[in-house]
């Protein structure tokens, strides 16, 4: 099985194990409201861990926890895909176009304004 296709697999199961359990019943949209709350709460956790307030003593990176907490961010985001109805094969192809045009940005050949460069390709 493909990583990215058991990852989704994966929190499916999880969000319907704790959808049930816990009796949550919200829209679409109240949940990746919530989901997006959530993960605003793993970036700042994220923060904590690289030494991001430069006016206190800096402390040792912990790369394992700097793991976890961007494998925690993984999980509402992958969360949130699910409720707007992405599969991993959609993310997949909306990550390579979108890649493409990223690139065609910063070589200043994107079709987008805004993004024009000296550069020639």
């Amino acid at each position: 099985m493909d990583k990215l296709d058991h990852i989704f697999e994966l929190q499916k199961k999880l969000q319907e194990k704790i959808k049930s359990e816990r009796h949550l019943q919200f829209t679409h949209e109240e949940w990746i409201q919530k989901q997006t709350l959530a993960m605003l709460s793993e970036l700042a956790e994220l923060l904590e861990e690289v030494n991001f307030k430069w006016w206190k003593n800096p402390h040792e990176l912990n790369r394992q926890n700097l793991h976890e907490e961007l494998s925690d961010i993984l999980h509402f985001f992958i969360s949130m895909c699910l409720e707007a109805g992405m599969t991993a094969d959609d993310l997949y192809n909306v990550y390579v176009g979108k890649n493409q045009e990223n690139h065609a940005r910063q070589n200043g050949t994107s079709q987008k304004h805004g993004y024009e460069t000296g550069l020639q390709p």
